[in-house]
């Protein structure tokens, strides 16, 4: 099965959860707005639907939508 091209990654110890395409970095989200904003920046402009859809979008660690530390 293929791995999503996005990957969400667990909350840091300060906060905040990397975000990758492919490998990429595209930044360090502290809200689903960053992780939007991320995606439009990568030429992905209608995200919103992305988010909660596994075949784009991987949450790894944590609850998805949540960017606290633990």
């Amino acid at each position: 099965m293929p791995t999503a091209p996005i990957i969400v990654h667990p909350p840091l110890g300060s906060g905040g959860r990397r975000v990758t395409a492919r490998g990429q970095i595209l930044g360090l989200a502290h809200s689903d707005g960053d992780v939007l904003e991320f995606l439009r920046r990568a030429g992905l402009d209608h995200a919103e639907a992305l988010l909660d859809d596994p075949a784009w979008v991987k949450w790894r660690g944590g609850r998805a939508h949540h960017y606290e530390a633990a």
